[in-house]
């Protein structure tokens, strides 16, 4: 088994204070890592053994291979 897959995500804040979340993989869900951005800030996240889902709480756009998404209340 690949310690990585290829799928990257890429999460721009559009405000102060945007969190990122990594959960883990498993039989229970925990988070194992959290980051904060302020506006502007980008961060480029990559899924790997340990990391099976990403949370983000506030204004962002997340670039994927499957798109743009636009994360918080408009």
């Amino acid at each position: 088994m690949n310690d990585v897959s290829a799928d990257y995500v890429v999460i721009k804040a559009l405000e102060d204070g945007v969190t990122i979340i990594g959960l883990t993989r498993g039989e229970v869900t925990r988070f194992h890592h959290s980051e904060k951005l302020d506006e502007g800030e980008v961060m480029i996240a990559q899924f790997t053994v340990n990391t099976s889902a990403i949370k983000i709480r506030g204004k962002a756009e997340i670039l994927t291979r499957h798109g743009v998404i636009k994360s918080g209340k408009e």
